[in-house]
């Protein structure tokens, strides 16, 4: 996950959300410029990129699945399923 947070920040945000996953801070919002996601305000659209083994992106999730945080994990494993349907990922076994 990829915050335009500062690292305190997203910090707070694990430890209140129980997160095992780690979040890189990006408040100089570069990565977030080279992903193309930084909106006409300077904030960050909540896209999801789907990243295969080597490395290179295989989906990018935009829009309305991508920014509905209450149903955000159940949205990801589905499309998490479609592309080990079609072969552009491995299932963990």
């Amino acid at each position: 996950m990829i915050s335009t947070d500062d690292a305190e920040t997203n910090a707070r945000f694990a430890k209140e959300h129980d997160a095992d996953f780690p979040i890189l801070s990006d408040p100089e919002k570069g990565v977030a410029n080279a992903y193309g996601v930084l909106g006409a305000t300077g904030l960050a659209n909540r896209w999801t990129f789907y990243i295969g083994g080597d490395g290179k992106i295989i989906y990018i999730e935009k829009g309305r699945g991508a920014v509905q945080t209450a149903n955000a994990g159940d949205t990801m494993i589905a499309k998490l399923g479609e592309l080990a349907d079609k072969g552009l990922i491995k299932r963990k076994k």
